[in-house]
């Protein structure tokens, strides 16, 4: 059996193929976008190892790990072929920002927010999910004229921006918690 090779060389002129076809610069706006996005759940992967398997934070990460393929893939789409993305599974939907404004709203009941400006460092994981949070923030950005209204994709990252910092927050209150107990 012959084994595909990861390699393609169909890069090696700038481009990058995209999700039901077509070519762009690999520096244009669409794989800005979702390279970005990348970028982001690679961090939060890093996030996922140091806060260890079978975790709270592994818990609530997964999800949106996988909700960031779904993103990507949106991303990663030329306009004209994005009636073709089918919601949820390869297009950001209204629910899957809801479902990150729930993880909020749950995770803010248990910790008392700051009420200055934070210095991140607090522990290893929180000092990890700041650094998701302004990769997301650049995602954001990147995103606004790659995913421009109707698509959910920059409210999604608007608010997993927002879930990172109350997740770090959290995690810093946890971490406290747990040195004062010892």
């Amino acid at each position: 059996m012959t084994r595909e090779r990861i390699y393609t060389k169909h890069g090696d002129d700038g481009t990058t193929g995209l999700f039901f076809g077509g070519r762009v610069a690999k520096d244009s706006t669409l794989p800005r976008a979702y390279g970005t996005a990348d970028e982001a759940q690679a961090i939060l992967g890093v996030v996922r190892a140091e806060a260890g398997h079978g975790s709270e934070v592994e818990a609530l990460l997964i999800p949106i790990m996988r909700d960031l393929w779904v993103l990507m893939a949106e991303l990663a789409t030329l306009p004209e072929n994005r009636s073709k993305l089918t919601p949820g599974s390869s297009s950001v939907t209204p629910e899957m920002v809801e479902r990150l404004e729930h993880l909020i709203d749950d995770l803010d009941t248990r910790f008392t927010p700051p009420t200055e400006f934070v210095v991140p460092g607090g522990n290893k994981v929180s000092a990890w999910l700041d650094v998701a949070r302004t990769v997301v923030r650049r995602a954001e950005r990147h995103s606004i004229a790659a995913a421009p209204h109707p698509s959910h994709v920059v409210p999604y990252l608007n608010r997993l921006s927002d879930l990172l910092w109350t997740m770090a927050r959290w995690n810093e209150g946890e971490s406290l918690r747990v040195r004062d107990v010892h």
